[in-house]
């Protein structure tokens, strides 16, 4: 029980920190400007790999052949939905308000919740299921969905980017109970994502300025940080258990989109934060068993 304990908080500490360097990760992506987008995904895996190679090899992991070939599916799926994941919120947060784009894109626990049902035979308990639920009506107050919208295409595209990145994030839960190394998961879906990107940035390239560069190789940095974060964060812990913080990310790039472009949080988006919160808060607690 306290091995279980001890791994829900690891878990937790991950999926924050995974939303801070996701958050601020998106911050540079904005101020890196009119980039083209493949050009921008393509230099984020790059740096990516570029940090996860020297820690597989520091880590002596030796790449088990048998296991691989036994997860091949489930590393192309979370390579897939991973890669969409990251086109979809790039595309979004170059058209939405920094806040809404992470907003759709933190959809993910949602649809994460539901491939675990499917993938993982993880059920929630009711609580946990209705605390998710509130949690997405909180999300519902920041997007202000109307059909009117005429950001809606972008808004869209940013949902979708949810779908892949809960794919891809049940996937990694998936590897990780089948022992899959978690720096591999990481290094295989940055090497997909390169070949993917290559071909599509070379035909729209465009040369960088200096501080296109500097604000491109952050972007990168923090990216890592998020996807080691995240990966570790479902491997520690079931999804059902700690998809409901990375909700936290929302706050992170409201707070970060006001101070560097102010961009203002209207009421609506507080009250939405607020139901996200509360939700985090009680989710904590019903899985230390103490409501």
């Amino acid at each position: 029980m306290e091995k279980s304990n001890n791994n829900l908080v690891l878990g937790i500490i991950c999926i924050l920190l995974a939303s801070l360097g996701f958050g601020t990760h998106g911050v540079f992506v904005r101020l890196a400007g009119d980039l083209p987008l493949f050009e921008k995904t393509l230099f984020r895996n790059l740096v990516t790999f570029f940090i996860a190679l020297p820690i597989f090899l520091k880590n002596k992991n030796k790449i088990d052949v048998p296991l691989l070939k036994a997860n091949t599916i489930p590393l192309l799926v979370r390579a897939i939905g991973g890669t969409l994941g990251i086109f979809c919120n790039y595309y979004a947060l170059t058209k939405l308000n920094i806040a809404d784009a992470t907003m759709l894109n933190k959809m993910s626990p949602f649809f994460a919740l539901i491939f675990s049902v499917f993938i993982l035979k993880e059920k929630p308990n009711y609580k946990q299921l209705i605390l998710i639920i509130i949690a997405f009506i909180g999300a519902l107050f920041v997007i202000k969905p109307t059909a009117s919208n005429v950001l809606l295409f972008p808004s869209l595209i940013g949902l979708i980017g949810g779908i892949g990145a809960g794919l891809a994030y049940t996937c990694i839960r998936y590897l990780s109970k089948n022992k899959v190394d978690t720096t591999f998961i990481v290094l295989f879906f940055s090497i997909f994502s390169i070949i993917v990107n290559l071909p599509l940035a070379l035909k729209n390239f465009k040369p960088m300025s200096l501080s296109q560069l500097i604000f491109m190789l952050l972007a990168g940095v923090f990216a890592s940080l998020g996807q080691f974060g995240v990966t570790y964060a479902y491997k520690a812990a079931p999804a059902k258990e700690i998809s409901v913080y990375d909700y936290s990310q929302v706050i992170f790039s409201a707070i970060m989109g006001y101070l560097v472009f102010k961009q203002m949080i209207d009421g609506y988006s507080l009250l939405g934060y607020l139901i996200i919160i509360s939700s985090e808060i009680l989710m904590f607690f019903i899985n230390k068993k103490k409501i």
